[in-house]
């Protein structure tokens, strides 16, 4: 068993640094657990670290969705190929998303905006369950996931890998080329990746919409056919005491809505267009384009970081112009661009690691970002806005032996947000003409209130650590949290297509707050391994959509929704157990249940996840390996007001894995059937789960990986 202390959760602000710390502090560790045991030794908090062999086990074509077989993590889909995270029954903007160092930031508050991710680029993940402000500051409250990337080669060499993929249920084709060398004091990679799709099969033949029967012809989506194209370029100088590493990227994903839950549908939209290739309006647009840095430096007793990142998300959605008031011009300039969100967001972090002694170990930060928000389009949904904030922190942890470890931390961050006014002339017209009262007339035409607010929030965590020996390893962590309300939040004004409903906000509404308790104990004992992790939330500030009564004059519009701030309580658990039997077989089991309480409605939350669990049989001898998995998911019926019960469902996979030894190197073949009862169900978190379209049918999955490798002098 290890004899790598458990330290506390103020142990690194960055999963890469793993690597760093034990050269720190070599001479007080003893290296002989797996990865993942290491990680989860490191940190008083719940956290599962994902290696590259588990992601591509699991692979599935969609990296959230990949990511979605880890007890606790779910993903809110939008249709077959996007997705966005959840933990532990919260996402949107409180879940923050870390790619080496620099936080992942687009238009996350919106259920139909999926994550700017290269699946193909993603080697090593680090999921933190539970409050993370303190880490990262606003925006992870319920958790982080964290991508990073395996270690340099050891020796000098060229190496690279090469990824097809494919499945049938939309028809990918898709492919991934990586290309490294490693040269003395410097490592260099490239990797570029793109997949097409077209529109995606459902095991249905009609959609309902607001009791309305569509139809849905051959059994698929209409215009739901995409494509992504991404390219990375990575490169990093170690000398000595001094690191640097240097990242570009760029991503690019365009895919169609359907026709049905775009907008107000109507039958004679979804008629057959003879190409399930073809992207139509309407569709979405992303690209995201990102730069970041590290600076590295290891003295005697102390550890210098400094991580910078700049990133630029551009979102555009197109629509054939319609207006909804019947005097809105024709735009001159793209005529059918409905909205365009571009968003710049310039990080720093500074971080310095103070080893006192073999017992001690004290960490400063200071964090700095900056936000500018603009818009464009024939129509309205998000304001313009601009942000910064700022937080600085200090985490200690004190290891009295090899078994015990205590940690505490607290950070305090300032932030400010201003929200531009947006009065929309169009409406105020319509108004007047059906001579509304002036007051009504007054409240409406702002689409967005003038906004200036500033904000001021401390955070803090107190972990503690035991392991007693014989496989036992128990953690206790109690973290505070918060999150600074969005734009969207506080300003919003109008209805929002997307979800069928006005959506207003409140300029007066506090930062969301919250504390958590978790506790995570482990039990491995060979050829036996139990873990089971319950926690508990409290918020006595959480935003959410509170249903009216109020019927907005707006056209299309429906109930009046106000985010509104409330008492709210999570509670739940994750067990995972595993265990190994003679002829290379291997069982595993992994369950979760989240609770979720309004105690101002009396009501659950929405979007809470339903029970489920899943059981897995893997059979594997050197290079060959199959699996079974039966992934059962409870009813959920416990929902929020004007949400839909959603049914359970029980989903059969299947897969195999070959390695191929083939010229020197060993190609691996991973082919995988999903879905293999066709079963028609719901995903209770879906976008397209308002409108009752089922998530994807049966899907065959086929992934081919070619690794090659040469020494170089």
């Amino acid at each position: 068993m290890s004899a790598i202390p458990t330290v506390a959760l103020a142990c690194s602000l960055h999963a890469q640094e793993t690597d760093t710390m034990r050269t720190v502090t070599l001479n007080e560790v003893v290296v002989s657990s797996s990865y993942r045991q290491r990680t989860e030794r490191a940190t008083a908090q719940t956290v599962h670290p994902l290696d590259e062999h588990f992601l591509r086990e699991h692979f599935t074509g969609n990296l959230l969705q990949t990511l979605a077989s880890v007890p606790g993590v779910h993903s809110m889909d939008i249709g077959a190929s996007f997705s966005k995270p959840m933990i532990r029954g919260m996402g949107f903007n409180r879940i923050a998303v870390i790619e080496n160092g620099i936080k992942q930031e687009g238009q996350q508050w919106g259920a139909d905006h999926a994550l700017e991710m290269d699946l193909f680029n993603v080697e090593r993940v680090i999921v933190r369950k539970g409050p993370s402000s303190l880490l990262y500051g606003s925006d992870a409250m319920g958790g982080a996931i964290e991508f990073a990337r395996r270690p340099a080669p050891s020796v000098n060499q060229v190496y690279g890998e090469a990824f097809l993929f494919g499945r049938s249920v939309n028809g990918t084709l898709g492919a991934s080329a990586m290309l490294g060398v490693r040269k003395n004091a410097w490592h260099i990679r490239l990797r570029f990746s793109e997949q097409h799709f077209g529109d995606y099969r459902i095991p249905a033949d009609t959609i309902v919409y607001l009791t309305q029967r569509l139809p849905v012809l051959g059994r698929k989506l209409k215009n739901t056919a995409g494509l992504e194209r991404d390219v990375a370029l990575f490169s990093e100088y170690r000398k000595g005491g001094y690191y640097a590493a240097y990242t570009a990227s760029n991503v690019y994903q365009k895919a169609g809505f359907f026709p049905g839950a775009h907008g107000i549908p109507d039958a004679s939209r979804l008629q057959d267009d003879g190409d399930d290739r073809q992207v139509d309006l309407p569709y979405s647009m992303t690209n995201h384009l990102k730069f970041s840095s590290r600076q590295q430096y290891l003295l005697e007793r102390a550890a210098l970081y400094w991580d910078a990142g700049v990133q630029h998300n551009r979102r555009e959605e197109w629509s054939l112009f319609h207006t909804h008031y019947g005097n809105q011009p024709v735009p001159q300039k793209d005529p059918d661009k409905e909205l365009a969100f571009s968003l710049v967001t310039l990080q720093s972090l500074l971080k310095a690691e103070l080893f006192a002694s073999a017992r001690w170990k004290h960490t400063a930060g200071w964090d700095v970002q900056y936000q500018r928000n603009r818009i464009a389009g024939y129509s309205f949904l998000l304001p313009a806005c601009e942000r910064f904030t700022t937080g600085v922190l200090w985490l200690s942890a004190f290891r009295p032996n090899d078994r015990l470890s205590f940690s505490g931390g607290l950070r305090y961050d300032y932030g400010k947000i201003d929200v531009a006014a947006f009065r929309d002339v169009y409406l105020e017209t319509y108004l007047r003409e059906r001579a509304y009262a002036d007051e009504m007339i007054e409240a409406y035409k702002w689409r967005s209130a003038r906004v200036n607010r500033h904000f001021g929030d401390v955070s803090g965590s107190l972990g503690f650590g035991w392991e007693p020996g014989n496989g036992h390893l128990l953690k206790v962590h109690l973290g505070r949290s918060f999150r600074l309300p969005g734009a969207h939040e506080l300003a919003s004004n109008g209805v929002h297509h997307g979800t069928f409903r006005h959506e207003q906000g409140d300029a007066s509404l506090a930062s969301e707050r919250g504390w958590q308790l978790d506790v995570s104990y482990t039990l491995e004992r060979k050829p036996f391994s139990l873990s089971a992790s319950p926690f508990v939330s409290w918020f006595d500030h959480y935003i959410y959509l509170k249903p009216t009564g109020e019927w907005s004059v707006l056209p299309h519009a429906g109930q009046i929704y106000r985010y509104t701030g409330s008492k709210a309580l999570f509670a739940g658990t994750e067990v995972e157990f595993s265990a190994a039997f003679p002829y290379h077989l291997t069982y595993l089991f992994a369950g979760e249940y989240v609770y979720t309480h309004n105690p101002n409605e009396h009501t659950p939350l929405s979007f809470s996840p339903p029970a489920s669990m899943r059981n897995r049989l893997e059979w594997r001898a050197k290079t060959l390996g199959f699996h079974m998995e039966l992934h059962s998911i409870a009813t959920q019926n416990r929902v929020a007001r004007n949400e839909d019960i959603t049914h359970g469902a029980t989903l059969l996979h299947v897969g195999a894995m070959i390695g191929i030894p083939m010229k020197g190197t060993d190609v691996e073949v991973l082919f995988s059937l999903r879905n293999v009862w066709n079963t028609s169900y719901y995903n209770h978190l879906s976008f397209y789960r308002k409108v009752e379209i089922p998530e994807p049918g049966r899907n065959f999955q086929l992934l081919i990986k070619i690794p090659f490798k040469s020494k170089l002098e």
